[in-house]
Protein backbone atom coordinates (compact mmCIF):
# COMPACT_ATOMS: atom_id res chain seq x y z
CA UNK A 1 0.00 0.00 0.00
CA UNK A 2 1.22 3.50 -0.80
CA UNK A 3 -0.11 6.41 1.29
CA UNK A 4 0.60 9.10 -1.29
CA UNK A 5 2.75 11.15 -1.38
CA UNK A 6 4.64 9.11 1.25
CA UNK A 7 5.97 5.60 1.40
CA UNK A 8 4.76 3.76 4.49
CA UNK A 9 6.84 2.58 7.45
CA UNK A 10 5.28 0.79 10.38
CA UNK A 11 6.40 0.88 14.00
CA UNK A 12 5.03 -1.91 16.19
CA UNK A 13 5.33 -1.30 19.93
CA UNK A 14 6.02 -4.67 21.56
CA UNK A 15 8.21 -3.85 24.56
CA UNK A 16 5.64 -4.05 27.36
CA UNK A 17 5.84 -6.66 30.08
CA UNK A 18 2.10 -7.04 30.65
CA UNK A 19 2.13 -7.39 34.43
CA UNK A 20 -1.61 -8.00 34.58
CA UNK A 21 -1.14 -11.18 32.55
CA UNK A 22 0.56 -12.67 35.65
CA UNK A 23 2.95 -14.58 33.39
CA UNK A 24 6.65 -15.04 32.72
CA UNK A 25 5.87 -14.96 29.01
CA UNK A 26 6.10 -11.55 27.26
CA UNK A 27 2.58 -10.33 26.62
CA UNK A 28 2.90 -10.22 22.83
CA UNK A 29 3.74 -13.95 22.80
CA UNK A 30 0.47 -14.98 24.42
CA UNK A 31 -1.64 -16.67 21.78
CA UNK A 32 -4.92 -15.84 20.11
CA UNK A 33 -6.32 -18.46 17.72
CA UNK A 34 -3.17 -20.51 18.30
CA UNK A 35 -0.73 -17.78 17.23
CA UNK A 36 1.13 -15.06 19.19
CA UNK A 37 -0.62 -11.71 19.44
CA UNK A 38 2.33 -10.10 17.69
CA UNK A 39 1.98 -12.51 14.74
CA UNK A 40 -1.51 -11.20 14.03
CA UNK A 41 -0.26 -7.61 14.12
CA UNK A 42 2.68 -8.36 11.83
CA UNK A 43 0.42 -10.12 9.32
CA UNK A 44 -1.83 -7.06 9.12
CA UNK A 45 1.17 -4.76 8.88
CA UNK A 46 2.69 -6.77 6.03
CA UNK A 47 -0.64 -6.71 4.15
CA UNK A 48 -0.29 -2.92 3.89
CA UNK A 49 2.86 -3.31 1.78
CA UNK A 50 5.12 -1.05 3.86
CA UNK A 51 8.66 -0.03 3.04
CA UNK A 52 9.71 -1.51 6.40
CA UNK A 53 8.27 -2.86 9.66
CA UNK A 54 10.14 -1.84 12.82
CA UNK A 55 9.36 -3.81 15.99
CA UNK A 56 10.31 -2.11 19.24
CA UNK A 57 11.06 -4.77 21.84
CA UNK A 58 12.24 -4.66 25.44
CA UNK A 59 10.94 -6.97 28.17
CA UNK A 60 11.77 -10.57 27.26
CA UNK A 61 13.14 -9.22 24.01
CA UNK A 62 15.27 -12.18 23.00
CA UNK A 63 12.34 -14.49 23.60
CA UNK A 64 10.22 -12.32 21.31
CA UNK A 65 12.87 -12.23 18.59
CA UNK A 66 13.42 -15.99 18.72
CA UNK A 67 9.70 -16.54 18.17
CA UNK A 68 9.90 -14.64 14.86
CA UNK A 69 13.19 -15.75 13.33
CA UNK A 70 11.51 -16.37 9.98
CA UNK A 71 9.82 -12.96 9.82
CA UNK A 72 11.56 -10.11 8.02
CA UNK A 73 11.34 -7.11 10.36
CA UNK A 74 13.71 -4.51 11.79
CA UNK A 75 14.15 -5.15 15.52
CA UNK A 76 14.62 -2.00 17.63
CA UNK A 77 15.66 -2.31 21.27
CA UNK A 78 14.04 -0.05 23.87
CA UNK A 79 16.59 -0.45 26.70
CA UNK A 80 14.24 0.74 29.44
CA UNK A 81 10.49 1.10 29.20
CA UNK A 82 9.90 4.84 29.55
CA UNK A 83 6.61 5.00 27.69
CA UNK A 84 5.22 4.89 24.18
CA UNK A 85 6.84 8.16 23.21
CA UNK A 86 10.23 6.79 24.17
CA UNK A 87 9.54 3.61 22.17
CA UNK A 88 8.86 5.63 19.01
CA UNK A 89 11.94 7.77 19.76
CA UNK A 90 14.05 4.60 19.66
CA UNK A 91 12.70 3.70 16.22
CA UNK A 92 12.84 7.14 14.60
CA UNK A 93 16.50 6.98 13.48
CA UNK A 94 15.62 3.95 11.33
CA UNK A 95 12.87 5.79 9.41
CA UNK A 96 13.11 7.75 6.19
CA UNK A 97 12.21 11.46 6.41
CA UNK A 98 9.89 11.15 3.42
CA UNK A 99 7.84 8.29 4.89
CA UNK A 100 4.53 8.13 6.68
CA UNK A 101 4.87 6.41 10.06
CA UNK A 102 2.07 4.14 11.27
CA UNK A 103 2.32 3.19 14.95
CA UNK A 104 0.67 -0.11 15.91
CA UNK A 105 0.51 -1.95 19.22
CA UNK A 106 1.73 -5.52 19.52
CA UNK A 107 -1.14 -6.44 21.84
CA UNK A 108 -3.97 -5.19 19.59
CA UNK A 109 -4.36 -8.20 17.28
CA UNK A 110 -7.64 -7.76 15.40
CA UNK A 111 -7.08 -4.58 13.40
CA UNK A 112 -8.20 -4.79 9.78
CA UNK A 113 -6.18 -3.72 6.75
CA UNK A 114 -9.03 -1.56 5.45
CA UNK A 115 -9.24 0.41 8.68
CA UNK A 116 -5.52 1.13 8.67
CA UNK A 117 -5.52 2.02 4.99
CA UNK A 118 -8.17 4.67 5.69
CA UNK A 119 -6.18 5.95 8.67
CA UNK A 120 -3.03 6.35 6.57
CA UNK A 121 -4.92 8.16 3.83
CA UNK A 122 -6.28 10.62 6.37
CA UNK A 123 -2.84 11.11 7.94
CA UNK A 124 -1.18 12.21 4.71
CA UNK A 125 -2.48 15.74 5.33
CA UNK A 126 -1.10 15.98 8.86
CA UNK A 127 -1.79 13.24 11.43
CA UNK A 128 -4.56 10.77 12.22
CA UNK A 129 -5.73 8.76 15.22
CA UNK A 130 -7.82 5.66 15.52
CA UNK A 131 -10.50 6.43 18.10
CA UNK A 132 -13.66 4.72 19.29
CA UNK A 133 -16.48 5.14 21.79
CA UNK A 134 -16.26 3.16 24.99
CA UNK A 135 -18.14 2.84 28.25
CA UNK A 136 -17.09 5.10 31.13
CA UNK A 137 -15.51 2.30 33.18
CA UNK A 138 -12.27 1.98 31.21
CA UNK A 139 -8.83 3.54 31.47
CA UNK A 140 -8.20 4.56 27.87
CA UNK A 141 -6.94 8.05 27.11
CA UNK A 142 -9.75 10.52 26.40
CA UNK A 143 -10.04 12.50 23.15
CA UNK A 144 -10.51 16.16 24.06
CA UNK A 145 -12.05 18.28 21.29
CA UNK A 146 -12.24 22.05 20.97
CA UNK A 147 -15.40 24.16 20.65
CA UNK A 148 -15.52 23.45 16.92
CA UNK A 149 -15.33 19.70 17.43
CA UNK A 150 -11.74 19.32 16.27
CA UNK A 151 -9.29 17.01 18.06
CA UNK A 152 -7.29 19.19 20.46
CA UNK A 153 -5.39 16.75 22.68
CA UNK A 154 -5.43 13.39 24.40
CA UNK A 155 -5.50 13.14 28.17
CA UNK A 156 -4.50 9.86 29.74
CA UNK A 157 -6.84 8.34 32.32
CA UNK A 158 -4.51 8.85 35.27
CA UNK A 159 -4.09 12.52 34.40
CA UNK A 160 -7.73 13.22 33.51
CA UNK A 161 -10.15 15.26 35.59
CA UNK A 162 -13.48 13.70 36.67
CA UNK A 163 -15.17 15.61 33.85
CA UNK A 164 -12.66 14.44 31.26
CA UNK A 165 -13.14 10.84 32.36
CA UNK A 166 -16.78 11.13 31.33
CA UNK A 167 -15.75 11.60 27.68
CA UNK A 168 -16.84 8.55 25.66
CA UNK A 169 -14.45 8.97 22.72
CA UNK A 170 -11.16 7.28 23.58
CA UNK A 171 -7.75 6.67 22.04
CA UNK A 172 -6.86 3.27 20.63
CA UNK A 173 -3.12 3.96 20.69
CA UNK A 174 -2.86 3.65 16.89
CA UNK A 175 -1.50 6.77 15.20
CA UNK A 176 -0.21 7.78 11.78
CA UNK A 177 1.85 10.87 10.94
CA UNK A 178 4.62 11.93 8.56
CA UNK A 179 8.05 11.03 9.90
CA UNK A 180 9.24 14.61 9.41
CA UNK A 181 6.55 15.81 11.86
CA UNK A 182 7.41 13.14 14.42
CA UNK A 183 11.07 14.20 14.33
CA UNK A 184 9.94 17.65 15.50
CA UNK A 185 7.42 16.52 18.08
CA UNK A 186 9.03 13.51 19.78
CA UNK A 187 12.04 15.45 21.22
CA UNK A 188 9.59 17.90 22.84
CA UNK A 189 7.79 15.24 24.89
CA UNK A 190 8.15 15.49 28.65
CA UNK A 191 7.46 13.05 31.48
CA UNK A 192 5.48 15.49 33.62
CA UNK A 193 2.54 13.16 34.15
CA UNK A 194 1.18 10.65 36.65
CA UNK A 195 3.28 7.78 35.30
CA UNK A 196 6.50 9.71 34.72
CA UNK A 197 6.66 8.46 31.13
CA UNK A 198 6.93 9.95 27.67
CA UNK A 199 3.45 9.66 26.19
CA UNK A 200 3.20 9.34 22.43
CA UNK A 201 -0.31 10.76 22.79
CA UNK A 202 1.16 14.14 23.72
CA UNK A 203 2.20 14.67 20.09
CA UNK A 204 -1.46 15.44 19.34
CA UNK A 205 -1.38 18.66 21.33
CA UNK A 206 1.99 19.52 19.77
CA UNK A 207 0.55 18.96 16.30
CA UNK A 208 -2.41 21.22 17.02
CA UNK A 209 -0.08 23.89 18.40
CA UNK A 210 1.87 23.70 15.12
CA UNK A 211 -1.32 24.15 13.11
CA UNK A 212 -1.28 20.55 11.88
CA UNK A 213 -4.72 19.00 11.49
CA UNK A 214 -5.36 15.79 13.43
CA UNK A 215 -8.04 13.54 11.98
CA UNK A 216 -9.96 10.91 13.94
CA UNK A 217 -10.88 7.64 12.24
CA UNK A 218 -13.18 4.99 13.72
CA UNK A 219 -12.95 1.24 13.10
CA UNK A 220 -15.82 -0.82 11.73
CA UNK A 221 -15.96 -2.86 14.93
CA UNK A 222 -14.76 -1.95 18.40
CA UNK A 223 -13.06 -5.35 18.74
CA UNK A 224 -10.56 -4.20 16.11
CA UNK A 225 -8.97 -1.79 18.56
CA UNK A 226 -9.38 -3.63 21.84
CA UNK A 227 -6.07 -4.59 23.37
CA UNK A 228 -4.98 -7.38 25.69
CA UNK A 229 -4.03 -6.40 29.22
CA UNK A 230 -5.22 -9.49 31.07
CA UNK A 231 -6.15 -13.09 30.42
CA UNK A 232 -9.80 -12.02 30.60
CA UNK A 233 -9.19 -9.57 27.74
CA UNK A 234 -7.48 -12.34 25.80
CA UNK A 235 -10.43 -14.70 26.26
CA UNK A 236 -12.90 -12.04 25.10
CA UNK A 237 -10.89 -11.30 21.96
CA UNK A 238 -10.49 -15.02 21.28
CA UNK A 239 -14.26 -15.38 21.27
CA UNK A 240 -14.67 -12.33 19.05
CA UNK A 241 -12.16 -13.78 16.58
CA UNK A 242 -13.86 -17.18 16.58
CA UNK A 243 -17.29 -15.61 16.08
CA UNK A 244 -15.94 -13.82 13.02
CA UNK A 245 -14.46 -17.05 11.65
CA UNK A 246 -17.73 -18.90 12.24
CA UNK A 247 -19.70 -16.23 10.37
CA UNK A 248 -17.32 -16.43 7.41
CA UNK A 249 -17.64 -20.23 7.28
CA UNK A 250 -21.42 -20.10 7.33
CA UNK A 251 -21.47 -17.47 4.60
CA UNK A 252 -19.30 -19.76 2.46
CA UNK A 253 -21.83 -22.58 2.74
CA UNK A 254 -20.83 -24.53 5.85
CA UNK A 255 -23.38 -25.53 8.47
CA UNK A 256 -22.09 -25.22 12.02
CA UNK A 257 -24.15 -27.11 14.56
CA UNK A 258 -23.21 -24.46 17.13
CA UNK A 259 -21.24 -21.41 15.87
CA UNK A 260 -20.13 -20.69 19.43
CA UNK A 261 -18.35 -24.03 19.69
CA UNK A 262 -15.71 -24.00 16.99
CA UNK A 263 -12.04 -23.00 17.12
CA UNK A 264 -10.13 -21.92 14.03
CA UNK A 265 -6.40 -21.57 14.68
CA UNK A 266 -5.21 -20.98 11.17
CA UNK A 267 -7.10 -20.91 7.88
CA UNK A 268 -9.92 -23.12 6.68
CA UNK A 269 -11.65 -23.29 3.32
CA UNK A 270 -14.89 -25.20 2.82
CA UNK A 271 -16.94 -26.32 -0.14
CA UNK A 272 -20.71 -26.43 -0.32
CA UNK A 273 -22.95 -28.23 2.16
CA UNK A 274 -20.23 -28.99 4.67
CA UNK A 275 -21.48 -29.88 8.16
CA UNK A 276 -19.27 -29.31 11.20
CA UNK A 277 -20.45 -30.56 14.57
CA UNK A 278 -19.56 -29.03 17.94
CA UNK A 279 -16.16 -28.53 19.57
CA UNK A 280 -14.02 -29.08 16.49
CA UNK A 281 -10.58 -27.47 16.27
CA UNK A 282 -8.91 -26.48 12.98
CA UNK A 283 -5.19 -25.67 12.99
CA UNK A 284 -2.76 -24.63 10.27
CA UNK A 285 -4.33 -24.76 6.81
CA UNK A 286 -7.30 -27.07 6.32
CA UNK A 287 -9.17 -27.61 3.04
CA UNK A 288 -12.60 -29.25 3.10
CA UNK A 289 -14.47 -30.29 -0.04
CA UNK A 290 -18.21 -30.40 -0.78
CA UNK A 291 -20.62 -32.51 1.28
CA UNK A 292 -18.09 -33.38 3.99
CA UNK A 293 -19.42 -34.29 7.44
CA UNK A 294 -17.21 -33.70 10.47
CA UNK A 295 -18.41 -35.15 13.74
CA UNK A 296 -18.03 -33.60 17.19
CA UNK A 297 -14.75 -33.14 19.06
CA UNK A 298 -12.43 -33.58 16.07
CA UNK A 299 -9.04 -31.92 15.53
CA UNK A 300 -7.90 -31.22 11.96
CA UNK A 301 -4.45 -29.79 11.29
CA UNK A 302 -2.80 -28.98 7.94
CA UNK A 303 -4.97 -31.49 6.08
CA UNK A 304 -7.13 -31.85 2.99
CA UNK A 305 -10.52 -33.59 3.12
CA UNK A 306 -12.03 -34.43 -0.27
CA UNK A 307 -15.72 -34.27 -1.16
CA UNK A 308 -18.18 -36.63 0.46
CA UNK A 309 -15.84 -37.80 3.23
CA UNK A 310 -17.07 -38.41 6.78
CA UNK A 311 -14.92 -37.73 9.80
CA UNK A 312 -16.55 -39.33 12.80
CA UNK A 313 -16.37 -38.09 16.41
CA UNK A 314 -13.13 -37.66 18.35
CA UNK A 315 -10.82 -38.15 15.38
CA UNK A 316 -7.45 -36.40 14.97
CA UNK A 317 -6.24 -35.69 11.43
CA UNK A 318 -2.79 -34.15 11.19
CA UNK A 319 -0.94 -33.52 7.93
CA UNK A 320 -3.07 -35.99 6.01
CA UNK A 321 -5.06 -36.24 2.78
CA UNK A 322 -8.44 -37.94 2.97
CA UNK A 323 -9.91 -39.01 -0.38
CA UNK A 324 -13.46 -38.60 -1.59
CA UNK A 325 -16.07 -40.72 0.12
CA UNK A 326 -13.72 -41.92 2.88
CA UNK A 327 -14.95 -42.71 6.37
CA UNK A 328 -12.56 -41.97 9.25
CA UNK A 329 -13.22 -42.73 12.91
CA UNK A 330 -14.63 -42.49 15.44
CA UNK A 331 -11.51 -42.17 17.61
CA UNK A 332 -9.12 -42.49 14.67
CA UNK A 333 -5.77 -40.78 14.26
CA UNK A 334 -4.18 -39.92 10.93
CA UNK A 335 -0.61 -38.69 11.33
CA UNK A 336 1.55 -36.68 8.89
CA UNK A 337 2.16 -38.27 5.53
CA UNK A 338 -1.06 -40.29 5.49
CA UNK A 339 -2.94 -40.41 2.17
CA UNK A 340 -6.25 -42.23 1.95
CA UNK A 341 -7.58 -43.18 -1.47
CA UNK A 342 -11.23 -42.79 -2.43
CA UNK A 343 -13.75 -44.62 -0.22
CA UNK A 344 -11.12 -46.00 2.13
CA UNK A 345 -12.23 -46.68 5.69
CA UNK A 346 -10.17 -46.10 8.82
CA UNK A 347 -12.17 -47.08 11.85
CA UNK A 348 -12.22 -46.74 15.61
CA UNK A 349 -8.91 -46.64 17.46
CA UNK A 350 -6.87 -46.99 14.27
CA UNK A 351 -3.65 -44.99 13.84
CA UNK A 352 -2.10 -44.45 10.41
CA UNK A 353 1.23 -42.70 9.90
CA UNK A 354 3.27 -41.90 6.77
CA UNK A 355 1.28 -44.40 4.75
CA UNK A 356 -0.69 -44.58 1.53
CA UNK A 357 -3.94 -46.51 1.73
CA UNK A 358 -5.53 -47.39 -1.59
CA UNK A 359 -9.11 -46.90 -2.72
CA UNK A 360 -11.78 -49.10 -1.08
CA UNK A 361 -9.37 -50.49 1.49
CA UNK A 362 -10.53 -51.04 5.06
CA UNK A 363 -8.68 -50.76 8.37
CA UNK A 364 -11.61 -50.83 10.71
CA UNK A 365 -10.52 -51.71 14.23
CA UNK A 366 -7.71 -51.16 16.72
CA UNK A 367 -4.77 -51.23 14.29
CA UNK A 368 -1.51 -49.36 13.68
CA UNK A 369 -0.31 -48.85 10.11
CA UNK A 370 2.99 -46.97 9.88
CA UNK A 371 5.39 -46.43 6.96
CA UNK A 372 3.29 -48.62 4.72
CA UNK A 373 1.90 -48.78 1.20
CA UNK A 374 -1.51 -50.45 1.20
CA UNK A 375 -3.05 -51.29 -2.16
CA UNK A 376 -6.65 -51.07 -3.29
CA UNK A 377 -9.42 -53.23 -1.89
CA UNK A 378 -7.31 -54.47 1.03
CA UNK A 379 -8.97 -55.68 4.24
CA UNK A 380 -6.90 -55.24 7.41
CA UNK A 381 -8.33 -57.04 10.44
CA UNK A 382 -8.56 -55.93 14.05
CA UNK A 383 -5.36 -55.55 16.04
CA UNK A 384 -3.00 -55.59 13.06
CA UNK A 385 0.25 -53.66 13.43
CA UNK A 386 3.16 -52.87 11.16
CA UNK A 387 6.36 -53.26 13.15
CA UNK A 388 8.14 -50.46 11.30
CA UNK A 389 10.87 -49.43 13.76
CA UNK A 390 13.82 -51.56 14.81
CA UNK A 391 15.08 -49.13 17.42
CA UNK A 392 17.31 -47.24 15.00
CA UNK A 393 15.65 -47.11 11.57
CA UNK A 394 12.18 -47.07 10.02
CA UNK A 395 11.29 -49.80 7.52
CA UNK A 396 8.46 -50.06 5.03
CA UNK A 397 5.62 -52.54 4.64
CA UNK A 398 3.97 -53.09 1.24
CA UNK A 399 0.55 -54.75 0.99
CA UNK A 400 -0.68 -55.61 -2.48
CA UNK A 401 -4.13 -55.07 -3.94
CA UNK A 402 -7.01 -57.12 -2.52
CA UNK A 403 -4.86 -58.71 0.18
CA UNK A 404 -6.55 -59.91 3.37
CA UNK A 405 -4.66 -59.43 6.64
CA UNK A 406 -6.14 -61.48 9.48
CA UNK A 407 -6.70 -60.08 12.95
CA UNK A 408 -3.84 -59.78 15.45
CA UNK A 409 -1.17 -59.99 12.77
CA UNK A 410 2.26 -58.37 13.14
CA UNK A 411 3.93 -57.35 9.89
CA UNK A 412 7.64 -57.06 10.73
CA UNK A 413 9.08 -54.61 8.21
CA UNK A 414 10.65 -54.61 5.73
CA UNK A 415 8.12 -57.05 4.41
CA UNK A 416 5.80 -57.38 1.41
CA UNK A 417 2.41 -59.03 1.06
CA UNK A 418 1.55 -59.88 -2.52
CA UNK A 419 -1.66 -59.09 -4.35
CA UNK A 420 -4.65 -61.31 -3.42
CA UNK A 421 -2.61 -62.87 -0.60
CA UNK A 422 -4.19 -63.92 2.69
CA UNK A 423 -2.34 -63.69 5.98
CA UNK A 424 -3.95 -65.83 8.67
CA UNK A 425 -5.04 -64.35 11.99
CA UNK A 426 -2.37 -64.28 14.67
CA UNK A 427 0.53 -64.43 12.22
CA UNK A 428 3.89 -62.80 12.86
CA UNK A 429 5.07 -62.14 9.32
CA UNK A 430 8.86 -61.79 9.02
CA UNK A 431 9.20 -62.87 5.38
CA UNK A 432 7.33 -61.83 2.25
CA UNK A 433 3.91 -63.42 1.72
CA UNK A 434 3.50 -64.54 -1.91
CA UNK A 435 0.64 -63.28 -4.05
CA UNK A 436 -2.55 -65.30 -4.08
CA UNK A 437 -1.48 -67.67 -1.29
CA UNK A 438 -2.36 -68.21 2.36
CA UNK A 439 0.53 -67.50 4.73
CA UNK A 440 0.21 -68.36 8.39
CA UNK A 441 2.48 -68.74 11.42
CA UNK A 442 1.06 -70.12 14.63
CA UNK A 443 2.25 -72.16 17.58
CA UNK A 444 0.60 -75.56 17.49
CA UNK A 445 -2.56 -75.63 19.61
CA UNK A 446 -2.78 -78.15 22.42
CA UNK A 447 -5.07 -78.99 25.29
CA UNK A 448 -3.68 -79.86 28.73
CA UNK A 449 -6.03 -82.51 30.07
CA UNK A 450 -6.77 -82.43 33.79
CA UNK A 451 -5.42 -78.95 34.34
CA UNK A 452 -7.06 -77.11 37.22
CA UNK A 453 -7.23 -73.34 37.64
CA UNK A 454 -5.60 -72.14 40.88
CA UNK A 455 -7.96 -71.11 43.68
CA UNK A 456 -7.49 -68.62 46.47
Amino acid sequence: MQASPFSLEIIVLAAGQGRRMASNLPKVLHTLAGRPLLAHVLDTAAALGPRAIHVVYGHGGEQVREAFLDVEVDWVLQPSQKGTGDAVRCALPRLDDHSLALVLLGDVPLLKRGTLKTLCERAAGGAALLTFEAAHDNQYGRIVRDARGRVARIVEWRDATPEERLIREVNSGVLAAPVAHLRRWIPRLTATNAQGELYLTDVVALAVANGVAVAAVSPTRVTEVEGVNSRLDLALLERAYQDECAQALMLSGAQLMDPRRIDVRGTITTGRDVLIDVNCVFEGHVEIGDDVRIGPHCVLRDSRIASGARIEAHSVIDGAEVGSGCVVGPFARLRPGTVLGARARVGNFVEVKASQVGANSKINHLSYIGDATVGTGVNVGAGVITCNYDGAHKHRTVIGDRAFIGSDTQLVAPVEVGADATVGAGTTLTKDAPAGELTISRVAQKTVNGWRRPKK
